[in-house]
């Protein structure tokens, strides 16, 4: 087996051993070319031809490869401890690779490579080509919508001959101006000095290390001095250098189509004037119901009907108001449309079953879930239930999952990728979650159809509120074709926005609300539902991580956030750690605890307060999680009133303070801090065994929100932080009414 793949496998931040790097190669320069065979092969040479576009003879010239360790979707396979090194690479499939000698523009090269096995025998791959681009000046490549601050004299297009590849320009920063935004951002709220990118991708724990993210945007708000904002209007990905290498320039790189051009809108005011120029052109939020505000509740251990019954029984027993439970182990694992244990026949066509299909025996896992969800609902609890979109197809499918796998096929509902032949083939997923498995077009209304009809039993008779819609960011490739023509580069960060879409129009066609929980997103996900920060561990730092992303989310026009209090991976968090997420938890628009799956060992590392509370001894913990869970509860009206004013005034629910106090610069070198609404300002405490916090006041008059002190604005006190307490301070005439709600 030998194999290239010239675009490697779509990993956005990782070169595979067997692709050519870069893909699109700078004139001047060289390109890596590289194989992946397998453990046969002993020798392997490349046939380099370059033609130039002026008809003149060209030249042929061999290049030996070499043995390299092998990478592919961002992971070493072979290397690693030296003394087996050799040993690994002489039995395992291994990579080769050569370079090419330096490049030149205006002409075509075509490459070859063959390999010798240790038998002698010979194989060949097909010929591949590329053109080597240049950058060259294109003044009219960006165009601009709204007050023009490119600077021109610096548009470049990156072009090959024959097609743009790039377009790169500037934008002016002055002194004093704070940039931010950019999506959901874990290392830090302010990107000025930074680079970053927007694509959509699955970075399981660790993103703000990492720096990576599930819920990209190319909007930006520059605030400070006149105060101007602007978004990169394109689903392609960008990058950003936000005055890292000119402290007087953000240079943006966007990929483009064959044309060259961009468009990017400019918009000018406040920041809550940005970003209502933002969501003009990509869609804002609508009201979810006020039930949304409660407590979630959930485990990846809650994979019977008995045990989140338990679960529900027990936030009554411990006094806990809980809103709404989320089941993600809830399926067959296979199909996703049907309960573990369910009873039926298969639909051969893969058309849509029906409830009444279904048989649940006693002893199985969900022996009533019509029944569970009616009893849900007459507690006041809503329920959600988890989603993946994909066909899985490992192990070899089976039964009704073989039966939609075929019809998905045949009914052409699937994302596609070119085969060797020259044509067309389904997608296969290349991460790691689900490998191999196939993938509906769900920014295809027609696909999108298909596949949700499948769930409509869910919504219409067992009556689920809402869905998880866990993994939107498993399209990798700018290759790969859509049902509408397009390429991957193109579509693939807009799947997570047609995901949560379907979803939301399914529940809607029912009557229901729109709740989706997603954490994937773009550019058009403020439309679309609920999000959460992803998958993170129990750590301080991943806490101050997911406030940042809250934050950044917010000021991007997400509206309705959350995340996993305290982490939902590893260890369980310290009863600290546990108790200040909480609090913090209290003041954010989504308030929901969610654990892992541990293969049901024990101890449980369920995030339950009754189980943190066993596990550390502390008994502080079920206490201080009721005393907020029930302050939350009569927050709830405050949340509603508030969520329709920040709907309707553009400027966010969790507010970072740069949106009322824009000509502050304390709001910049302050802790973390956030409006809750127009009235309510958060200061979490985000270090262990802190007894005081530092809590910065913008200008105004302010009353603690737990002791009824009044305070003037516009200084740094210091308050003290009891295990029970997180400083929050009510505004100015609402004080007297809130301050009454934090009274137990």
């Amino acid at each position: 087996m030998i194999r290239h793949r010239p675009a490697g496998s779509g990993h956005p931040y990782s070169v595979d051993t067997e692709q050519r790097w870069p893909v699109v190669p700078e004139a001047g320069s060289t390109a890596a070319l590289g194989l992946r065979a397998d453990a046969g092969v002993v020798a392997v040479t490349a046939a380099l031809e370059w033609a130039p576009d002026d008809g003149s003879a060209g030249e042929t010239v061999d290049l030996d490869l070499e043995r390299v360790a092998t990478t592919s979707r961002g992971r070493v396979t072979d290397g690693g401890h030296l003394a087996s090194a050799a040993a690994r690479l002489a039995r395992a499939a291994g990579g080769w690779q050569t370079r090419t000698p330096e490049l030149r523009p205006g002409g075509t090269y075509r490459y070859r490579f063959t390999a010798t096995r240790d038998d002698g025998r010979v194989e060949r791959t097909r010929s591949f080509e590329f053109r080597a681009a240049r950058w060259q000046p294109a003044p009219d490549a960006v165009i601009e919508s709204g007050r023009g601050r490119v600077l021109r004299d610096g548009v470049e297009v990156l072009h090959d001959g024959v097609r743009a590849w790039r377009v790169r320009f500037a934008l002016p920063l002055a002194a004093g101006e704070h940039v931010t935004g950019f999506g959901e951002r874990y290392d830090a709220v302010e990107q000025t000095g930074a680079e970053l990118d927007s694509v959509v991708f699955e970075q399981y724990k660790s993103q703000g290390a990492e720096r990576k993210t599930y819920l990209p945007m190319p909007f930006a708000h520059v605030v400070g001095g006149d105060g101007w904002g602007f978004h990169v209007d394109s689903t392609r990905r960008v990058w950003f250098d936000v005055g890292a290498s000119d402290a007087t320039r953000i240079v943006v790189e966007a990929e483009t189509g064959a044309d060259g051009t961009i468009s990017l809108r400019l918009f000018d005011g406040a920041p809550a004037e940005v970003l209502g120029g933002f969501l003009d052109g990509v869609g804002r939020s609508s009201e979810l119901p006020s039930w949304v505000f409660r407590l979630w509740a959930s485990g990846n251990e809650w994979n019977t009907q008995a045990e989140v019954m338990r679960q529900m029984d027990l936030h009554a027993e411990h006094d806990i108001p809980v809103g709404s439970v989320v089941i993600e182990a809830w399926s067959d694992e296979s199909t996703f449309t049907a309960f573990r244990d369910a009873h039926y026949d298969v639909s051969a066509d893969g058309a849509p079953h029906r409830l009444s299909d279904f048989t649940f025996p006693a002893e199985g896992a969900w022996p009533d879930p019509k029944g569970m969800t009616d009893e849900l609902h007459e507690r006041g609890i809503r329920l959600h239930l988890w989603q993946i979109p994909l066909l899985k197809m490992r192990p070899h499918p089976a039964g009704q999952l073989a039966a939609d796998a075929e019809a998905a096929v045949r009914e052409d509902v699937l994302i596609r990728e070119p085969d060797p032949r020259g044509g067309t083939r389904p997608y296969r997923n290349r991460g790691w979650w689900f490998p191999l498995a196939l993938m509906p077009d769900l920014t295809d209304e027609r696909a999108a159809r298909w596949w949700t009809e499948k769930r409509r039993y869910l919504v219409d008779e067992i009556g689920v509120d809402g869905f998880k819609t866990d993994g939107g960011e498993h399209a990798w490739g700018s290759e790969l074709v859509y049902l509408d023509g397009k390429r991957g580069d193109e579509k693939n960060n807009t799947f997570p926005v047609a995901y949560a879409a379907a979803y939301g129009e399914l529940l809607e066609s029912a009557g229901k609300a729109p709740v989706t929980f997603s954490r994937a997103g773009f550019s058009g996900s403020q439309a679309h539902g609920a999000f959460w920060a992803g998958d993170e561990n129990s750590t301080w730092e991943a806490f101050r991580w997911s406030m940042n992303a809250g934050l950044t989310a917010a000021a991007s026009g997400i509206l309705y956030w959350g995340w996993d209090i305290a982490g939902f991976s590893g260890e369980i968090p310290t009863a600290e750690l546990f108790l200040r997420a909480t609090q913090a938890s209290a003041f954010v628009p989504i308030m929901q605890y969610h654990s892992e799956f541990n293969h049901h060992r024990t101890p449980s590392r369920d995030r339950t307060p009754w189980n943190i509370a066993q596990r550390s001894g502390d008994d502080r913990v079920l206490p201080i999680f009721r005393r907020f869970t029930q302050l939350r509860e009569r927050l709830v009206p405050y949340l509603e009133r508030s969520a329709a004013a920040a709907i309707a005034s553009d400027r966010p629910l969790m507010r970072p303070l740069f949106f009322e106090w824009p000509a502050d610069p304390a709001v910049w070198s302050a802790p973390v801090e956030w409006l809750l609404g127009d009235d309510l300002l958060v200061a979490p405490v985000l270090e262990p065994e802190a007894s005081e916090w530092t809590v910065y006041l913008p200008d105004g008059a302010w009353t603690d929100a737990w002791t009824g002190e009044r305070l003037a604005g516009g200084q740094t006190i210091t308050v003290g932080t009891p295990i029970d307490r997180i400083p929050v301070f009510a505004r100015g005439a609402a004080a007297d009414e809130l301050v009454e709600l934090f009274q137990d």
